[in-house]
């Protein structure tokens, strides 16, 4: 299956930005890393999470006889456990460089691994998402690590004044840090959208997929990328905004 795509990352509103992405289509790997805000360092452990996952997935694809350091899980495809390794290695190196002014540092991400015979393997650790968007219907293929989540599957239900919207449960560098980790056949024509918190808090499912659908209709992928990025920058967007499209043909 051939990939197509294109990443853009920009700062936004803020003055610096903590967001990190990766476009390797000859690897199969596309991914969104978000530094955790208020803290210092999260430029740094977001950019340690891109290349060390991508590292290991390009050692991997290089070198049939590459060691991991931890065991795999036998119900789990090959692909599924090479992505579960790279994040673990990735919290590793995140936490080995939490001290001092970097003791809070950490990361989300969000990836997509394509496997053989039109298999994708989705990942995701905090609240960068990752869409597909599949005969012009958009679906959230990924469900936050965020206390927000984790109260509305409770019963609870917190309304848009509530203080801690942004509290994440989950991230790289972090005590819990294990990945959502999940399969599916990839469709010629899918178009998927990775992206972090200041893409998506900037735009409703509907208007991303609206500005995504004319890839279908032969609009360069990279045109409609940068549409996505300003149209969440022009609709408030606060936060970094980083985006990832990727289409599979």
């Amino acid at each position: 299956m051939k990939l197509d795509a294109f990443a853009l990352s920009i700062s936004g509103r803020r003055h610096s930005n903590e967001d990190a992405v990766c476009a390797r289509p000859e690897l199969g790997l596309f991914m969104v890393a978000d530094g955790l805000g208020g803290y210092e360092g999260g430029e740094i452990a977001s950019t340690i999470a891109v290349e060390t996952i991508q590292d290991l997935v390009r050692r991997t694809a290089s070198d049939a006889d590459v060691t991991w350091p931890y065991s795999i899980d036998r119900t789990r495809s090959l692909e599924e456990n090479e992505v579960i390794v790279a994040t673990k290695v990735a919290n590793d190196r995140i936490v080995a460089r939490r001290s001092g002014v970097l003791d809070q540092m950490g990361s989300t991400v969000a990836l997509l691994r394509f496997a053989r015979a039109g298999r994708v393997v989705i990942a995701h650790v905090g609240d960068s998402r990752v869409y597909r968007l599949r005969d012009g219907a958009i679906q959230q293929l990924t469900a936050d690590h965020s206390l927000v989540n984790q109260m509305i599957a409770a019963g609870m239900t917190p309304d848009e004044t509530f203080p801690w919207r942004h509290v994440i449960t989950r991230a790289l560098g972090l005590a819990s840090a294990e990945p959502d980790v999940q399969s599916e056949t990839a469709i010629t024509d899918d178009l998927y959208l990775l992206c972090s918190d200041g893409l998506y808090e900037g735009l409703e499912p509907a208007e991303m997929a609206t500005l995504l659908d004319p890839i279908t209709h032969g609009v360069s992928i990279e045109h409609c990328c940068r549409e996505l990025v300003t149209a969440a920058y022009e609709g408030g967007s606060r936060d970094n905004i980083s985006a990832v499209v990727v289409r599979a043909c």
